[in-house]
């Protein structure tokens, strides 16, 4: 299953908080992309953050992995997981032959 995965920052997180934290979570975000379950790793433009699509059985699985990244144990991120499926209706853009 493919998933868009969202970093959601703690209300009363802050960037001096997550700065002991970024190596190590750098380390295991390329750790996850060399299981494959991290495919596509983005930088936010709109607000500091990442924008994830990965690879699991489930959103259930995928939290538990995403769960484990430095800042989550740390509970200055939680995730909002999308579930992404294939754009079955091209066809409606379609003149009927």
């Amino acid at each position: 299953m493919k998933l868009l995965c969202l970093d959601v920052p703690q209300p009363n997180a802050t960037m001096e908080q997550y700065g002991s934290h970024m190596l190590d979570e750098v380390r295991h975000a390329w750790d996850l992309y060399k299981t494959g379950f991290i495919r596509d790793i983005y930088f936010r433009q709109d607000r500091p953050g990442v924008a994830i699509t990965a690879e699991a059985e489930s959103v259930e699985a995928a939290r538990a992995v995403l769960m484990s990244f430095p800042l989550a144990t740390a509970n200055l991120i939680g995730w909002d997981i999308i579930p992404l499926g294939p754009m079955a209706n091209w066809e409606l853009l379609f003149p009927k032959a």
